[in-house]
């Protein structure tokens, strides 16, 4: 997979260490540039009372939300590290843009808490938002959900676990290069020199997040969304991925599977774009990874006003 020359000539300088066990105190003290932020979006930090350890960032742009939909993000990671933090620079930008209310959700990290505790929280934190809407200025049947890496793997899982509960009802999901399949059987998941998100990195977050499941037959969809049989019933979906990134195969596979099921899927591709593309946004190519995303939201949120 070659990398796109942009990225190649970042590379020599990015030093996020490969994670494994001895290195995951590290890669959690990685400080990312911090994010510039604007004056046009207010954030406040809310703890859902039902579950003590989660923690909610709602953003909402200054004077209020026009569309009055809510766009609920689970951050990345590797199921291993991140925080409600890497969401801001995103809300801040699309809260003005599209008149939404935006929330990111902090759940608690693995190995110290496997599967499904992570989950758990995502989905504790996306019914007290539901049933809290009002109170935070954005109509609880107008939710849709979001995640990049980690993060989409649990915003897929969390997309399955809401239609089977029936007790929130998601109209869309944007999944963005979504960690999904715990097998790393493709042939994109087992290339040597990945750019950011290394094999022995995703070999490693996967033993971490499953704990005594890792390995086995019987891993539930809820932990790995690609192991789902049934994906009927499921919202209009946005999948996109790097041409370079070791989850191309999969999400590829992912968005071909909704479609074949009849859910309406949007698939990206981006040649040469690495894991995390969204990330540098000094590229030419990120800054059409996430025009292309916001066009999607864009429309997804005229449909749900049409």
């Amino acid at each position: 997979m070659k990398l796109d020359p942009e990225f190649e000539t970042l590379r020599a300088s990015f030093d996020l260490p490969e994670v494994t066990e001895d290195s995951l105190a590290a890669a959690r003290a990685y400080e990312f540039p911090p994010a510039a932020l604007g004056n046009d979006v207010e954030r406040i930090d809310v703890v859902v009372p039902e579950a003590r350890h989660v923690v909610l960032r709602i953003h909402r742009p200054v004077g209020g939300a026009h569309r009055r939909a809510c766009l609920y993000s689970i951050h990345g990671g590797g199921y291993v590290m991140g925080s409600r933090d890497l969401d801001d620079a995103m809300f801040d930008r699309l809260c003005p843009l599209l008149g939404i209310v935006g929330i990111s959700v902090e759940y608690r990290l693995a190995p110290e808490t496997p599967f499904p505790g992570p989950l758990d929280d995502c989905y504790a934190g996306l019914v007290w938002a539901r049933t809290n809407a009002d109170d935070h200025g954005f109509d609880p049947d107008r939710i849709g959900i979001t995640g990049a890496s980690a993060g989409g793997g649990l915003g897929a899982a969390l997309a399955l676990l809401a239609r089977d509960r029936n007790e929130v009802p998601i109209r869309f999901q944007l999944l963005d290069s979504p960690m999904l399949d715990d097998r790393q059987i493709t042939p994109s998941s087992r290339l040597d020199d990945l750019f950011v998100w290394t094999s022995t990195s995703n070999a490693f977050g996967w033993r971490a997040y499953l704990g005594d499941l890792y390995g086995r037959d019987d891993v539930p969809a809820y932990a790995a969304p690609a192991r789902a049989d049934d994906l009927a019933g499921l919202p209009e979906t946005y999948v996109s991925v790097g041409g370079a990134d070791g989850f191309r195969d999969e999400d590829i596979d992912y968005a071909r599977r909704l479609s074949g099921a009849g859910i309406p899927t949007e698939l990206h591709v981006y040649p040469g774009a690495p894991h995390g593309v969204g990330a540098f946004t000094e590229t030419s190519l990120a800054r059409r990874y996430l025009d292309d995303q916001v066009d999607w939201l864009r429309r997804q949120l005229d449909r749900l006003e049409a």
